[in-house]
């Protein structure tokens, strides 16, 4: 395969995937898709949470949109913003129960989608092959 027409394939399911996704987070729970992973990564950090820059390794946002998004999710009341007690200038970010209870909502409607649009159009053995070359190439 021509590395042109693996970069058109890698493009085109990826905006198939997130489009669908980004509607169906939307419609279902009033999400991004960048909501959606906010909540995800802070949902598996134990308290006290994580420092903007520690979020921002895990989300693929410039800081300024990573902290638009942030403030938005803390006005939703799901994200709690609080002073970092060994550095008067850090903030730490963590989720509220609010914040699980519609992350909870959520991951069902990711993991249908992601189901629908990327693993059910392939066969047994292609899905395997999909999670072993993107994990190569994630390097994980």
């Amino acid at each position: 395969m021509s590395c042109e027409r693996a970069w058109a394939a890698l493009t085109a399911a990826h905006a198939l995937i997130t489009g669908q996704l980004s509607a169906e987070l939307g419609r279902s729970c009033g999400l991004s898709i960048n909501d959606f992973e906010i909540l995800l990564r802070l949902d598996q950090v134990p308290p006290p949470g994580l420092r903007l820059g520690e979020l921002r390794t895990a989300v693929p946002l410039t800081q300024p949109a990573l902290s638009r998004a942030v403030a938005r999710l803390s006005d939703r009341g799901w994200l709690r913003r609080t002073s970092a007690a060994d550095d008067r200038r850090g903030v730490l970010i963590t989720i509220t129960v609010a914040g699980q209870e519609i992350l909870h909502r959520a991951i069902p409607v990711q993991a249908r989608t992601i189901r629908q649009f990327l693993i059910d159009p392939l066969a047994p053995g292609e899905q395997d092959l999909l999670t072993c070359a993107l994990g190569r190439i994630a390097g994980s």
